[in-house]
């Protein structure tokens, strides 16, 4: 079992940043994928950002591409998600995943890939 917990979220003006963080916490897996997910309400859950825990490969949706950065920290088992210039098409609440990676390639950007998730940090952002 892993356990994920989220912090960091809460209320910014438009063209502001927030910071995530994801804890990591019991069996955590020597290759896997950690990502971020969001969903805002009456949207289906949408892949945000995604990083490799071996080598660190990352990838990120469109819509965020150029103002959202993923990053982690091994040694203390944490995964972050840097976000600037934020817009009010950002308010969601915002999910922390992973799952184990036994596939050769990126990792995948698909929320029915990952099995274990937190419990999730609301982001608004306001016009």
């Amino acid at each position: 079992q892993v356990q994920l917990v989220e912090s960091g979220g809460g209320s910014v003006q438009a063209g502001g940043s927030l910071r995530l963080s994801c804890a990591a916490s019991g069996h955590t897996y020597r290759s896997a994928c950690m990502g971020w997910f969001r969903q805002a309400p009456g949207k289906e859950r949408e892949g945000v950002a995604v990083i490799e825990s071996v080598g660190g490969y990352t990838e990120y949706a469109d819509s965020v591409k150029g103002r959202f950065t993923i990053s982690q920290d091994d040694a203390k088992n944490m995964v972050y998600l840097q976000m600037n210039s934020l817009k009010p098409e950002d308010t969601a609440v915002y999910y922390c995943a992973t799952h184990r990676k036994t596939y050769l390639g990126g990792c995948r950007f698909r929320a029915y890939d990952y099995n274990y998730w937190g419990q999730g940090t609301q982001v608004t952002i306001s016009s």
